[in-house]
Protein backbone atom coordinates (compact mmCIF):
# COMPACT_ATOMS: atom_id res chain seq x y z
CA UNK A 1 0.00 0.00 0.00
CA UNK A 2 1.16 3.46 -0.85
CA UNK A 3 2.37 5.68 1.99
CA UNK A 4 -0.25 7.91 3.13
CA UNK A 5 1.43 9.34 6.51
CA UNK A 6 1.23 13.17 5.52
CA UNK A 7 -1.66 15.19 4.10
CA UNK A 8 0.71 15.59 1.04
CA UNK A 9 1.19 12.00 0.42
CA UNK A 10 -2.90 12.12 -0.09
CA UNK A 11 -2.46 14.22 -2.83
CA UNK A 12 0.64 13.03 -4.65
CA UNK A 13 -1.03 9.35 -4.88
CA UNK A 14 -4.10 10.46 -5.83
CA UNK A 15 -2.54 13.04 -8.38
CA UNK A 16 -0.56 9.93 -9.52
CA UNK A 17 -3.81 8.38 -10.50
CA UNK A 18 -4.44 11.59 -12.23
CA UNK A 19 -6.97 12.74 -9.90
CA UNK A 20 -6.28 16.26 -8.28
CA UNK A 21 -7.35 16.98 -4.91
CA UNK A 22 -7.37 20.43 -3.56
CA UNK A 23 -5.53 20.59 1.21
CA UNK A 24 -9.51 20.12 1.84
CA UNK A 25 -10.35 16.71 0.43
CA UNK A 26 -6.86 15.57 0.79
CA UNK A 27 -7.31 16.20 4.37
CA UNK A 28 -10.70 14.92 4.88
CA UNK A 29 -9.61 11.52 3.42
CA UNK A 30 -6.37 11.54 5.16
CA UNK A 31 -8.61 11.58 8.78
CA UNK A 32 -11.01 8.37 7.34
CA UNK A 33 -7.77 6.83 6.77
CA UNK A 34 -6.18 7.76 10.46
CA UNK A 35 -9.85 7.65 12.11
CA UNK A 36 -11.51 4.34 9.95
CA UNK A 37 -14.54 6.85 9.38
CA UNK A 38 -16.61 6.69 5.77
CA UNK A 39 -16.28 9.32 3.88
CA UNK A 40 -19.27 11.65 3.09
CA UNK A 41 -19.04 12.99 -0.44
CA UNK A 42 -21.50 15.66 -1.64
CA UNK A 43 -21.79 18.05 -4.56
CA UNK A 44 -23.26 18.81 -7.74
CA UNK A 45 -23.08 16.07 -10.47
CA UNK A 46 -20.70 15.62 -12.53
CA UNK A 47 -17.61 17.28 -9.58
CA UNK A 48 -16.18 14.07 -9.68
CA UNK A 49 -17.56 12.61 -6.35
CA UNK A 50 -17.40 8.95 -7.54
CA UNK A 51 -13.68 9.13 -8.79
CA UNK A 52 -12.54 9.74 -5.27
CA UNK A 53 -13.72 6.60 -4.52
CA UNK A 54 -12.01 5.13 -7.99
CA UNK A 55 -8.34 6.90 -7.71
CA UNK A 56 -8.57 5.54 -3.53
CA UNK A 57 -8.68 1.96 -4.89
CA UNK A 58 -6.25 2.42 -7.09
CA UNK A 59 -4.23 4.33 -4.58
CA UNK A 60 -4.27 1.71 -2.06
CA UNK A 61 -3.92 -0.87 -4.93
CA UNK A 62 -7.35 -2.64 -3.58
CA UNK A 63 -10.65 -3.84 -4.83
CA UNK A 64 -13.37 -1.44 -5.65
CA UNK A 65 -16.93 -2.40 -4.88
CA UNK A 66 -19.49 -0.02 -5.73
CA UNK A 67 -23.39 0.45 -4.78
CA UNK A 68 -25.17 2.29 -7.09
CA UNK A 69 -28.13 3.46 -5.20
CA UNK A 70 -31.58 3.82 -6.63
CA UNK A 71 -35.17 4.42 -5.79
CA UNK A 72 -36.46 1.12 -3.77
CA UNK A 73 -32.97 0.02 -3.18
CA UNK A 74 -33.76 -2.72 0.00
CA UNK A 75 -31.63 -4.50 2.19
CA UNK A 76 -31.85 -7.83 0.18
CA UNK A 77 -30.51 -6.27 -2.93
CA UNK A 78 -27.96 -4.64 -0.99
CA UNK A 79 -26.35 -6.80 1.46
CA UNK A 80 -27.23 -10.63 0.86
CA UNK A 81 -30.13 -13.16 -0.50
CA UNK A 82 -30.51 -16.45 0.07
CA UNK A 83 -29.99 -18.68 -2.86
CA UNK A 84 -33.39 -20.36 -3.20
CA UNK A 85 -32.84 -22.93 -5.93
CA UNK A 86 -29.62 -24.38 -4.75
CA UNK A 87 -31.54 -24.70 -1.32
CA UNK A 88 -33.97 -26.85 -2.81
CA UNK A 89 -31.51 -29.03 -4.98
CA UNK A 90 -29.77 -29.20 -1.49
CA UNK A 91 -32.88 -30.90 -0.33
CA UNK A 92 -33.92 -32.76 -3.32
CA UNK A 93 -30.65 -34.55 -3.50
CA UNK A 94 -30.45 -35.24 0.50
CA UNK A 95 -34.34 -36.53 0.22
CA UNK A 96 -33.58 -39.00 -2.62
CA UNK A 97 -30.04 -40.31 -0.63
CA UNK A 98 -31.38 -40.08 2.73
CA UNK A 99 -32.36 -43.17 5.25
CA UNK A 100 -34.79 -43.24 7.78
CA UNK A 101 -37.10 -40.82 6.41
CA UNK A 102 -34.23 -38.04 7.55
CA UNK A 103 -35.10 -34.45 6.58
CA UNK A 104 -32.38 -31.69 6.14
CA UNK A 105 -32.41 -29.38 9.12
CA UNK A 106 -33.05 -25.92 8.78
CA UNK A 107 -29.27 -24.81 9.82
CA UNK A 108 -27.97 -26.96 7.06
CA UNK A 109 -29.57 -24.98 4.71
CA UNK A 110 -28.90 -21.31 5.85
CA UNK A 111 -25.28 -21.48 5.62
CA UNK A 112 -22.71 -19.36 3.64
CA UNK A 113 -22.42 -21.89 0.56
CA UNK A 114 -26.14 -20.64 -0.05
CA UNK A 115 -25.75 -17.04 0.57
CA UNK A 116 -25.55 -14.89 -2.42
CA UNK A 117 -23.55 -11.71 -1.54
CA UNK A 118 -24.31 -8.74 -2.57
CA UNK A 119 -21.80 -5.56 -2.47
CA UNK A 120 -22.06 -4.44 1.10
CA UNK A 121 -21.68 -8.41 2.34
CA UNK A 122 -18.57 -8.90 -0.37
CA UNK A 123 -16.95 -4.99 1.57
CA UNK A 124 -17.15 -6.87 4.96
CA UNK A 125 -16.66 -10.48 4.14
CA UNK A 126 -14.34 -10.37 0.69
CA UNK A 127 -12.19 -12.64 -0.37
CA UNK A 128 -8.72 -10.92 -0.44
CA UNK A 129 -7.66 -7.63 0.97
CA UNK A 130 -10.41 -4.91 2.61
CA UNK A 131 -11.85 -3.13 -0.59
CA UNK A 132 -12.71 0.13 -0.99
CA UNK A 133 -16.68 0.44 -0.88
CA UNK A 134 -18.61 3.09 -3.04
CA UNK A 135 -22.01 3.58 -1.59
CA UNK A 136 -23.36 5.81 -4.99
CA UNK A 137 -25.81 8.67 -5.00
CA UNK A 138 -27.08 7.57 -1.51
CA UNK A 139 -29.94 10.36 -2.25
CA UNK A 140 -31.72 8.58 -4.37
CA UNK A 141 -32.35 5.80 -1.72
CA UNK A 142 -35.12 6.33 1.29
CA UNK A 143 -34.95 6.65 4.91
CA UNK A 144 -35.71 3.56 5.32
CA UNK A 145 -32.33 2.28 3.97
CA UNK A 146 -30.49 4.86 5.17
CA UNK A 147 -31.61 3.59 8.92
CA UNK A 148 -29.97 0.19 7.75
CA UNK A 149 -26.61 1.47 6.94
CA UNK A 150 -26.10 2.81 10.33
CA UNK A 151 -24.82 -0.40 11.82
CA UNK A 152 -22.57 -0.46 8.63
CA UNK A 153 -20.80 2.96 8.92
CA UNK A 154 -20.63 2.91 12.74
CA UNK A 155 -19.73 -0.74 13.49
CA UNK A 156 -18.38 -2.34 10.30
CA UNK A 157 -21.16 -5.42 10.68
CA UNK A 158 -23.74 -6.54 9.10
CA UNK A 159 -26.51 -9.13 11.56
CA UNK A 160 -27.72 -11.63 9.66
CA UNK A 161 -30.80 -13.50 11.31
CA UNK A 162 -29.69 -16.96 10.22
CA UNK A 163 -26.03 -16.86 10.93
CA UNK A 164 -25.49 -13.87 13.44
CA UNK A 165 -23.72 -11.23 13.12
CA UNK A 166 -20.83 -10.56 10.24
CA UNK A 167 -18.21 -8.29 11.25
CA UNK A 168 -15.28 -7.16 9.27
CA UNK A 169 -11.94 -8.49 9.98
CA UNK A 170 -10.29 -5.47 8.18
CA UNK A 171 -12.30 -2.47 8.08
CA UNK A 172 -12.81 -1.10 4.27
CA UNK A 173 -12.28 2.44 3.19
CA UNK A 174 -16.30 3.58 2.38
CA UNK A 175 -17.02 6.52 0.32
CA UNK A 176 -20.59 7.53 0.07
CA UNK A 177 -21.68 10.33 -2.04
CA UNK A 178 -24.74 12.25 -2.73
CA UNK A 179 -26.11 14.30 -4.96
CA UNK A 180 -27.85 16.39 -2.81
CA UNK A 181 -31.40 15.90 -4.29
CA UNK A 182 -33.07 15.71 -1.15
CA UNK A 183 -31.20 15.73 2.56
CA UNK A 184 -29.88 13.20 4.22
CA UNK A 185 -30.60 12.26 7.83
CA UNK A 186 -28.13 13.76 10.21
CA UNK A 187 -27.43 9.87 11.87
CA UNK A 188 -26.24 9.04 8.72
CA UNK A 189 -23.70 12.00 8.10
CA UNK A 190 -22.52 11.70 11.94
CA UNK A 191 -20.73 8.87 11.12
CA UNK A 192 -18.62 10.22 8.40
CA UNK A 193 -16.47 12.74 7.88
CA UNK A 194 -18.24 15.28 5.23
CA UNK A 195 -17.05 17.25 2.51
CA UNK A 196 -18.61 19.00 -0.33
CA UNK A 197 -17.13 18.91 -3.18
CA UNK A 198 -17.61 21.87 -5.10
CA UNK A 199 -16.82 23.13 -8.74
CA UNK A 200 -13.26 23.55 -9.10
CA UNK A 201 -11.26 27.05 -9.55
CA UNK A 202 -9.86 28.33 -12.78
CA UNK A 203 -6.67 27.01 -12.54
CA UNK A 204 -7.70 23.78 -10.67
CA UNK A 205 -9.58 22.81 -14.07
CA UNK A 206 -6.82 24.06 -16.01
CA UNK A 207 -4.56 21.36 -14.54
CA UNK A 208 -7.59 18.74 -14.75
CA UNK A 209 -7.61 19.25 -18.36
CA UNK A 210 -3.80 19.15 -19.43
CA UNK A 211 -3.79 16.14 -17.01
CA UNK A 212 -6.36 14.56 -19.06
CA UNK A 213 -6.15 15.87 -22.51
CA UNK A 214 -2.62 16.25 -22.71
CA UNK A 215 -2.76 16.65 -26.83
CA UNK A 216 -5.11 20.08 -26.71
CA UNK A 217 -3.56 23.16 -28.03
CA UNK A 218 -2.60 25.37 -25.03
CA UNK A 219 -4.74 28.42 -26.12
CA UNK A 220 -7.77 26.41 -26.84
CA UNK A 221 -7.36 24.39 -23.67
CA UNK A 222 -7.26 27.74 -21.65
CA UNK A 223 -9.92 29.01 -24.03
CA UNK A 224 -12.61 25.80 -23.50
CA UNK A 225 -12.17 26.12 -19.13
CA UNK A 226 -12.94 30.41 -19.16
CA UNK A 227 -15.79 28.88 -21.48
CA UNK A 228 -17.11 26.21 -19.20
CA UNK A 229 -16.24 28.80 -15.74
CA UNK A 230 -18.33 31.44 -17.25
CA UNK A 231 -21.25 29.16 -18.64
CA UNK A 232 -21.51 27.19 -14.98
CA UNK A 233 -22.79 30.83 -14.14
CA UNK A 234 -26.25 30.71 -15.86
CA UNK A 235 -29.08 29.38 -14.48
CA UNK A 236 -29.15 25.80 -15.55
CA UNK A 237 -30.89 23.53 -14.42
CA UNK A 238 -28.23 20.46 -14.53
CA UNK A 239 -24.61 23.04 -15.30
CA UNK A 240 -22.15 20.97 -16.50
CA UNK A 241 -19.31 19.45 -14.27
CA UNK A 242 -15.29 18.41 -14.92
CA UNK A 243 -16.84 15.40 -16.77
CA UNK A 244 -18.48 17.04 -19.17
CA UNK A 245 -15.27 19.52 -19.63
CA UNK A 246 -13.39 16.66 -20.41
CA UNK A 247 -15.82 15.06 -22.45
CA UNK A 248 -15.86 18.57 -24.19
CA UNK A 249 -12.41 19.03 -24.68
CA UNK A 250 -12.16 15.18 -26.12
CA UNK A 251 -14.83 16.48 -28.57
CA UNK A 252 -12.72 19.31 -29.53
CA UNK A 253 -9.78 17.20 -30.24
CA UNK A 254 -11.26 14.58 -31.86
CA UNK A 255 -13.22 17.33 -34.50
CA UNK A 256 -9.69 18.93 -35.10
CA UNK A 257 -10.82 22.43 -33.40
CA UNK A 258 -8.10 25.13 -33.95
CA UNK A 259 -10.51 28.02 -31.71
CA UNK A 260 -13.62 28.62 -30.39
CA UNK A 261 -16.31 29.96 -32.42
CA UNK A 262 -20.47 30.30 -31.96
CA UNK A 263 -20.85 27.45 -34.84
CA UNK A 264 -18.58 24.74 -33.08
CA UNK A 265 -20.14 25.09 -29.58
CA UNK A 266 -23.41 25.06 -31.28
CA UNK A 267 -22.44 21.61 -32.74
CA UNK A 268 -21.11 20.01 -29.82
CA UNK A 269 -23.81 21.50 -27.13
CA UNK A 270 -25.02 18.33 -26.53
CA UNK A 271 -22.14 17.00 -24.94
CA UNK A 272 -21.89 20.12 -22.04
CA UNK A 273 -25.99 19.86 -21.44
CA UNK A 274 -27.79 17.03 -20.83
CA UNK A 275 -32.07 18.87 -20.82
CA UNK A 276 -33.95 20.21 -23.00
CA UNK A 277 -34.89 23.04 -21.24
CA UNK A 278 -31.42 24.33 -20.51
CA UNK A 279 -30.77 24.03 -24.32
CA UNK A 280 -33.79 26.04 -24.94
CA UNK A 281 -32.38 28.73 -22.56
CA UNK A 282 -29.22 28.82 -24.82
CA UNK A 283 -30.87 29.82 -27.88
CA UNK A 284 -33.78 32.29 -26.23
CA UNK A 285 -30.83 34.07 -24.70
CA UNK A 286 -28.22 33.78 -27.69
CA UNK A 287 -25.73 33.04 -24.70
CA UNK A 288 -22.95 31.56 -26.82
CA UNK A 289 -22.63 34.96 -28.18
CA UNK A 290 -23.00 36.68 -25.58
CA UNK A 291 -20.60 34.63 -23.28
CA UNK A 292 -18.04 35.16 -26.19
CA UNK A 293 -17.93 38.44 -26.63
CA UNK A 294 -17.39 38.98 -22.96
CA UNK A 295 -14.18 36.88 -22.78
CA UNK A 296 -13.08 38.50 -25.85
CA UNK A 297 -13.81 41.85 -24.05
CA UNK A 298 -11.73 40.52 -20.78
CA UNK A 299 -8.55 39.80 -22.96
CA UNK A 300 -9.04 43.09 -24.29
CA UNK A 301 -8.82 45.11 -20.96
CA UNK A 302 -6.09 42.88 -20.13
CA UNK A 303 -3.73 45.07 -22.85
Amino acid sequence: MANLDRIEDVMQQLSHQQYLADRSLATAIFLCLKLERPLFLEGEPGVGKTAVAQAMAQVLNVPLIRLQCYEGIDRESALYEWNYPKQLLAIRLHESSAQGGLTLGQDSLYQTEFLLKRPLFEALAPEGPAPVLLIDEIDRSDDEFEAFLLEILSEFQISIPELGTIKAKEKPFIVLTSNRTRDIHDALKRRCIYHWLDYPSFERELEIVELKVPGLDGKLRRDIVRFIQRFRREGFDKRPGIAETLDWANALEALVTRSLSPEVITDTLGVLLKDREDLKLVQEEELIERILKELEADDTSLW
